[in-house]
């Protein structure tokens, strides 16, 4: 699955729509909540959710941080940064700082395929791009569906930017605040007074 590599025009005028998002994914976000799998409309506030891949895992986002999703190109790398940071990439005149989730988030295996892309991000104003081992599509999940995350010993797990866990039918997503994840001080890619 190649990505597109260029915004679509409602992308380009602003922020996207889920629905650009989803007609790139080639996806109609059926199926997102077994309530909505049985025909039945969602009866209370919802949420939606960009999903992706790291490893065996599966993630969502909030879709209102997504600006538009590319696929991988090696970017140019940048002396003494850190180890999850791969470089940046000039993405139309803006210099995007790429940030590998997948060595981030401690995954065991980190290969680049044709699956691998870049999901970019608007964070606190600031233009980020992620590195994911695939997109899977855009899901609109009922809040009452949408479960707390465990709570562990701080020193057990790092889970401070988990935000839930949502089961969607045999698949089980784990919610992050990517905003947070993306504006924490170790990673240094936003001022943190913006």
């Amino acid at each position: 699955m190649n990505m597109a590599t260029t915004a679509s025009p409602a992308k380009q005028a602003g922020s996207p729509t889920a629905n650009s998002i989803k007609q790139m994914l080639g996806s109609n976000g059926s199926g997102a909540s077994a309530q909505q799998r049985k025909g039945g409309k969602p009866t209370g506030p919802t949420k939606e959710f960009l999903t992706f891949r790291l490893g065996d895992e599966e993630y969502g986002i909030d879709i209102l941080r997504v600006q538009e999703i590319r696929s991988y190109e090696v970017p140019t790398r940048i002396a003494n940064a850190p180890h999850f940071l791969k470089g940046v990439v000039n993405l139309r005149g803006v210099i995007v700082p790429v940030v590998d989730l997948r060595i981030k988030l401690g995954c065991e295996k980190v290969e680049y395929n044709d699956f691998t892309v870049v999901i970019v991000l608007n964070v606190k104003g600031r233009v980020v791009g992620v590195v994911v081992d695939s997109v899977s599509d855009v899901l609109e999940l009922p809040e009452e569906d949408l479960k707390p995350s465990p709570e562990m010993n701080s020193s057990a797990a790092d889970n401070a930017n988990v935000t839930g866990i949502a089961s969607v039918g045999d698949r089980m997503l784990i919610l992050m605040d990517i905003q947070a994840l993306m504006s924490s001080p170790d990673m240094g890619l936003v001022d943190l007074d913006a």
